[in-house]
């Protein structure tokens, strides 16, 4: 729903964020692969919050992942939100429903303040990087090449979950990819951003047209449902990221 008919709902953002990299475009009228199944990135934080009801929102985004066959991709840690949703579905699902890619460098604080590697019984498969790009490049490719319903949602978390959802938000924005990105608004959680996103439409910074790339969600089902009937906004830049 456009942000001028329902305020709570829809919006959108951009961002000056960018990898050194981007993954395969999708071009201005992308298509899922009806062969796969859906896959759906999550960004959200290495802490669990203050309130459970933080920790509870990832289990039950986990318990809609499993009951939909969705699988999930993620930065590949084991701690806060992070470890609660891929613990939670990889009990539910198995190991091959769960993917994280973490870059060394966190590899190496999970060994610290974890002990030992991360077990694939209890979080699903791992895929070590270089690089904090080339893990974001990854995590998006998968979303890209996913079936109906693949996108990316923000659970809460702190920088650098914000960092990351409004990259994918700009690179839907320029038609990089079109795949959904849904902010998953825990308790309010992301009041302030929607509000910032508003003042920016209103002051000329967000075009209107482009108002439905970034949608909340109120429950994990409502995530699932917002991704499955995604529609591309119409106002995106019509660039070709095929070019060298």
């Amino acid at each position: 729903m456009n942000i001028d008919q329902e305020p709570s709902r829809s919006f959108t953002m951009t961002s000056n964020t960018a990898a050194t990299q981007t993954p395969s475009q999708e071009q201005n009228a992308p298509s899922a692969n009806t062969n796969k199944g859906p896959v759906i990135c999550v960004f959200c934080g290495a802490s669990p919050g203050t309130s459970p009801a933080h920790l509870a929102a990832a289990r039950s985004l986990a318990q809609a992942f499993h009951d939909h066959k969705i699988s999930l991709v993620y930065g590949g840690g084991t701690g806060g939100l992070m470890g609660e949703l891929a613990r939670t579905l990889t009990k539910l699902s198995g190991p091959s429903a769960v993917h994280g890619i973490i870059p060394e460098a966190l590899l190496d604080l999970e060994r610290q303040s974890r002990g030992g590697s991360i077990d694939e019984k209890l979080y699903g498969r791992t895929t070590v990087v270089s690089d904090m790009h080339t893990r974001k490049n990854q995590m998006a490719k998968e979303v890209i090449e996913g079936g109906p319903g693949s996108g990316f949602v923000a659970l809460s978390g702190g920088y650098g979950t914000l960092e990351e959802l409004m990259e994918v938000i700009t690179w839907n924005q320029l038609g990089i990819h079109g795949k959904g990105v849904v902010a998953f608004n825990v308790e309010g959680y992301y009041d302030g951003l929607i509000q910032w996103v508003r003042t920016a439409v209103s002051a000329g910074f967000i075009s209107p047209g482009n108002a439905g790339i970034l949608v909340e969600a109120l429950d994990a089902e409502e995530v699932v449902k917002e991704l499955r009937e995604y529609r591309v906004s119409e106002d995106r830049y019509k660039l070709d990221w095929s070019q060298k």
